[in-house]
């Protein structure tokens, strides 16, 4: 598990396709779920690839400061075939002094 030390609280700048900015501070198992999203690029982020204990509520509380994160459902096979989520972030990121922790 990552030292929680490095999951401290970041600012991070937020620029929605219309232009509109918006300032956040995000910390612990979010900042890693948007730091993920950013790293992923278009790809997105699912648990299968980027396993994550609680995907679902790092989004909503993402969504909750402004960021904008589209779900995309997707079918998976194997013995417990079904569905399962692609988060990609539709926002460009920035952080305030690099991405150093």
């Amino acid at each position: 598990m990552a030292d929680q030390k490095a999951w401290g609280a970041a600012p991070f700048t937020i620029v929605q396709e219309s232009g509109e900015a918006r300032n956040i501070i995000v910390s612990g198992r979010d900042r890693w779920a948007l730091e993920a999203l950013v790293l992923a690029g278009e790809i997105g982020c699912t648990p299968i690839n980027t396993p994550g204990p609680r995907w679902s509520g790092y989004v909503h509380n993402l969504r909750n400061l402004g960021v904008p994160i589209e779900t995309i459902t997707e079918r998976h096979d194997g013995p417990f075939a079904g569905t399962h989520a692609r988060y990609v972030l539709r926002a460009s990121v920035a952080r305030s002094g690099g991405w150093a922790t």
